[in-house]
């Protein structure tokens, strides 16, 4: 159903304010565990609204948040708080005053989505109650960092920190290739699970100009890279897919030296358990012949890391009724195949029935925006109500 027109007054009256803090947040970026002025920020105006909050959650920068309601258990629902490692390039007024540090990943306006949904829950608690009791939970260091998980151990939604154990948990992010006033879902993988691996190879330094008397990692290091892709090409099932990307590469120091070390990081990615096990099995194999074929030694370092974020089918059905209630069937299309992005989202899924979708960002006119992770990216204003309405929505689904 819509909503209420007490909520959707009262969000019109304080956008405006969640304007004012996105922009805050975005000027003052903090990596994962590091995000103590944006806790601090976020307890502020929990505070000021009257919301009861914890902090202190996933080695400090967590925030749990609950409003109460009228049934058994609560819905959940989710924002990350941490920027990237990216020198900012918008030339913006709230642009970046860290440098080096930036929101490149839209994590400032997830942040100001869920606290505009808790206030504007708020209100409606204060004005003839809510359906549901509702846990807001402000997570660290998405990026790379695991924070979901640690937020799910220190029992966000067991209800040992705020109010009932959660029934179901939704969350939402940014999507810079969906037009604004779209949200966007679909049941099943909708990102994949995401390994990273480190190899050090070790060869026998020499001169360039007598190869012969050296053992090349250099050369090991390039018919690994290439043999690697041929994991993907010619192991994994096509319908599957997956990836490996070698994306950094170190060795040597001049024109004329072979050197005696090479280093590479990687990472995998899979939407299917089956393909991501083919996929480990087959780069270990190929580290590991080929550095023999050169003569050198390798170390493998292989991480597993965020599992697959899958969308449950009944929660996903009440996103898509949400959505379809408050935007119109034409905003809510399905997502049509998953990305090989990953998101730590995927951690409260393995506690409770969980959805996640994608809030449009492109703005009318334009067809195109720069993408998340790149140094021009700005998180679009315009999509906070949005994402404000569809978090409400969901809180408000009959219990």
């Amino acid at each position: 159903m819509p909503l209420p027109t007490l909520a959707d007054d009262h969000l019109d009256a304080i956008l405006p304010e969640l304007v004012e803090f996105r922009h805050d947040l975005h000027a003052h970026p903090e990596l994962g565990y590091q995000e103590h002025r944006t806790c601090q920020q976020v307890c502020a105006a929990l505070d000021a609204a009257g919301i009861e909050h914890t902090a202190g959650l996933a080695c400090g920068t967590g925030i749990v948040a609950h409003v109460p309601g009228a049934s058994e258990k609560a819905i959940a629902l989710r924002a990350d708080m941490d920027a990237l490692p990216i020198e900012e390039m918008t030339g913006l007024p709230w642009a970046s005053t860290h440098e080096g540090t930036m929101h490149a990943c839209g994590h400032d306006g997830h942040t100001t989505v869920l606290l505009g949904a808790a206030r504007v829950l708020k209100h409606l608690a204060a004005n003839g109650g809510l359906p549901n009791p509702v846990t807001f939970v402000f997570q660290p260091a998405e990026e790379g960092g695991g924070g979901g998980e640690k937020m799910c151990a220190d029992g966000c939604l067991d209800g040992t920190v705020l109010g009932p154990p959660a029934r179901a948990m939704f969350g939402l992010h940014g999507w810079p290739t969906l037009p604004l006033g779209q949200v966007s879902s679909a049941p099943g993988p909708m990102l994949a699970a995401a390994d990273h691996f480190s190899i050090e190879l070790t060869g026998l330094g020499g001169h360039a100009a007598m190869p012969h008397l050296a053992k090349d990692p250099i050369a090991a290091a390039a018919a690994m890279i290439q043999s690697l892709q041929h994991v993907v090409a010619r192991r994994v099932d096509p319908v599957m897919g997956g990836v490996i990307s070698i994306t950094s590469v170190h060795g040597g120091t001049a024109h004329n030296i072979i050197p005696e070390h090479v280093a590479l990081l990687g990472t995998v990615r899979a939407v299917y358990p089956e393909a991501q096990s083919v996929l480990k099995d087959g780069l270990h194999e190929i580290v590991d012949l080929l550095a023999k074929a050169h003569g050198c030694t390798a170390t493998l370092d292989y991480h597993v890391g965020y599992p697959v974020t899958e969308n449950d089918a009944g929660a996903t059905a009440i996103y898509q009724a949400v959505a379809e209630d408050i935007l119109g069937p034409s905003c809510a299309p399905p997502f049509e195949m998953p990305v090989m992005g990953a998101e730590d989202f995927a951690y409260y899924g393995q506690h409770v029935p969980a959805c996640f979708f994608a809030l449009g960002l492109i703005p009318p006119g334009k067809d195109s925006m720069p993408c998340v992770h790149h140094p021009l990216f700005d998180f679009n204003d315009a999509a906070i109500p949005i994402g404000v309405r569809m978090f409400c929505g969901l809180a408000l689904q009959d219990g």
